[in-house]
């Protein structure tokens, strides 16, 4: 077995988060086929798709939706004392998964520029529709934040 994430991650952070791809399985390219997370607090990210500040939907292509509704759960994620390199898991909503396809090397460069070079597991999922209407992409995850030191 083997550790770390892709772009040469060191196998630990700092979080008790451990990214782990055996070798028998396809190298994973934009995600971890398993994270190890332990000791911490769990933060469970509910699913954000492109909306701004006034409720509605911004960006009219898969890309600019993905890149907003990964800056909202990020910021969420920040609100609740967490950064991206706690992700532990991630799942992808699409409404289009052919064209989020098509798209993946953009959209791992959105990953990258707003949350880093380590990928958590992820998995996409089709969808007929989502909660927002106009939404194309919805993004849901967990992080693991380090315990708060005790005083």
């Amino acid at each position: 077995m083997t550790t770390g994430g892709s772009g040469g991650s060191p196998p630990r952070a700092s979080t008790g988060i451990e990214r782990v791809n055996p070798p028998e399985l396809a190298r994973p390219s934009g995600f971890a086929h398993a994270v190890v997370a332990s000791g911490g607090r769990m933060v469970f990210l509910a699913g954000q798709t492109a909306l701004d500040g006034s409720g509605a939907i911004v960006g009219a292509d898969v890309v600019s939706q993905f890149e907003r509704a990964l800056a909202n759960l990020l910021a969420a994620l920040r609100a609740a004392g967490g950064e991206p390199g706690h992700l532990a898991s991630l799942t992808v909503y699409a409404t289009d998964l052919e064209d989020y396809r098509a798209h993946a090397r953009e959209l791992g460069e959105v990953w990258r520029r707003l949350a880093g070079p380590r990928y958590p597991a992820m998995a996409a999922v089709g969808v007929s529709r989502l909660w927002d209407a106009e939404a194309l992409v919805e993004v849901q995850g967990l992080a693991v934040l380090p315990e708060t030191p005790r005083s």
